[in-house]
């Protein structure tokens, strides 16, 4: 896909140190595909965090930096900077952050959501286009092999004109007020000052929004929406239910909870046009459910006859091996590096890379986040997106 390498990717990271989640499978996933080497960052706002953090990961005492701002400006200095960093922090960091770099030219891959506000999440649009940047988002669901065929069906018309577009992301760890018992994964999650005024919502709902608006390419012209907290005392929600009318007409619906239990990751799509239906499961990965109206239902295999190359693409291993939420992002990685050695080398990116969560998805996603909220606290009034 990429044209012949003389060097990794220098890559840098903000956040993701010791006890971090995400921040590993970042580094993971960035590693998978021997396109980057990870050379510095600022791993956490607590300075001894932040240096054992670096020291866990061999990066040079003097590239293990005190604030995302002091090591934007000293690595867009150094002959040997970066090129590219990865924002693996809270959602109200973000935006500054991503800012900081893009400021001085420096390509930026940041986890979702896009930020914690929509003056945020518009302003952050304007300064990556203004930088001439890469910028990619790591929806990671929209990576995988058989999501992206689902894609590619429904954009051939195997499916038809769309009619009903079904998708939902049920958890069950919150069922419990983890937050007050020291669990940092619970805590940032459910705090206003670090999540955004969205929880379950932001966290979780985000992702069924882009699947079902990366598969299906329609755009939601009306919503109503249910916003709601179960656990007492928790500051944000937990539970979110949405309908939707997008504009070709199609009905559609969204559930997200964090307080579903027997549910780990159990994000789930069904799309249903004139011609047949789709249904993906997260934790089925590898299996794309295919019912062509009038014939049997078939189960379509990643790597299996007929699933095209956007699924080759982004296919590692051999058929009847699991892949998923890990070459998930390893792929948004893998493909962003073809856009960022092709923005350094003044070319187009090979069309394949172009499958990538951009910043105005993002920003969709923010917008989506923005209306819910209206219509829940208008009682569910209908709202135009």
């Amino acid at each position: 896909m990429t044209t012949k390498r003389n060097r990794r990717l220098r890559l840098g990271f903000v956040g993701g140190g010791i006890g971090a989640f995400i921040g590993a499978v970042h580094r993971v996933a960035a590693r998978i595909d021997d396109q980057y080497e990870l050379v510095a960052g600022v791993f956490s706002t607590d300075p001894e965090n932040n240096q054992a953090s670096g020291a866990d990961i061999n990066i040079s005492p003097d590239r293990i930096y005190d604030d995302f701002s002091e090591m934007a400006a000293a690595e867009a200095k150094r002959e040997d900077g970066i090129d590219v960093v990865g924002i693996v922090t809270p959602n109200h960091l973000h935006y500054p952050a991503a800012k900081a770099f893009l400021e001085q030219g420096i390509h930026v891959i940041c986890d979702k959501p896009l930020t914690s506000s929509l003056v945020d999440a518009e302003a952050l649009e304007t300064a990556v286009r203004q930088s001439g940047c890469v910028f990619a988002l790591t929806h990671n669901y929209t990576a995988y092999p058989l999501v992206r065929h689902a894609r590619h069906m429904v954009a051939e018309g195997m499916l038809g004109n769309i009619r009903v577009v079904q998708a939902e992301y049920p958890q069950g760890w919150l069922s419990t007020p983890l937050e007050n018992e020291g669990i940092k994964q619970a805590e940032w999650r459910t705090d206003p000052a670090r999540s955004g005024p969205a929880g379950c919502l932001g966290d979780i709902g985000t992702h069924a929004f882009n699947l079902a608006a990366f598969i299906t390419g329609l755009k939601i012209r009306q919503l109503s929406a249910d916003v709601h907290t179960f656990v007492e005392g928790r500051a944000l929600d937990d539970n979110v239910q949405i309908m939707l009318r997008y504009s070709n007409g199609a009905r559609g619906a969204i559930w997200a909870s964090q307080v579903a239990p027997g549910n780990a990751n159990a994000l789930k799509i069904r799309v249903y046009g004139e011609k047949g239906g789709l249904e993906w499961r997260q934790e089925e990965p590898n299996s794309l459910y295919w019912s062509a109206l009038g014939e049997p239902a078939q189960i379509i295999t990643r790597g299996g006859a007929g699933t095209g190359e956007a699924a080759a693409h982004a296919t590692r291993t051999p058929p009847g091996h699991p892949e998923g939420y890990l070459e998930g992002f390893a792929q948004i990685y893998l493909d962003a590096a073809e856009q960022i050695r092709a923005n350094i080398e003044n070319r187009k990116p090979d069309q394949s890379s172009l499958l990538v969560p951009t910043v105005e998805d993002g920003l969709e996603g923010i917008r989506f986040i923005d209306n819910v909220l209206k219509s829940s606290a208008a009682d569910g009034q209908w709202v135009d997106f």
